[in-house]
């Protein structure tokens, strides 16, 4: 597998200028495509040490630290197994 079928092509929408409250408004093309509507939550998190914005879902990064913490439990068994008496029994060092 190479770098670039790792790394999807990045997509740009469009421009958005900051108003004087602080707003931007996200294209029309940004929102269609990625199912962003009314009421939609987003959370905003710095990117590039300071350099940059990156909007995602709530719900997305929910689906996301569910996944990471199902794979932390699976880990965790592995390691459990890996650590318990009968798994080191025998072994020098117990490694």
């Amino acid at each position: 597998m190479s770098v670039k079928d790792e790394w999807p092509e990045a997509r740009c929408f469009g421009s958005a200028t900051v108003g004087p409250r602080g707003q931007v408004v996200i294209p029309v093309s940004a929102r269609k495509e990625l199912g962003i509507d009314t009421g939609t939550t987003l959370l905003a998190f710095e990117f590039l040490h300071g350099r940059g914005l990156v909007l995602l879902k709530a719900d997305t990064v929910e689906q996301m630290l569910s996944m990471m913490g199902e794979r932390l439990a699976s880990f965790e068994d592995l390691l459990k197994t890996y650590r318990s008496p009968k798994a080191t029994k025998g072994k020098i060092g117990g490694y």
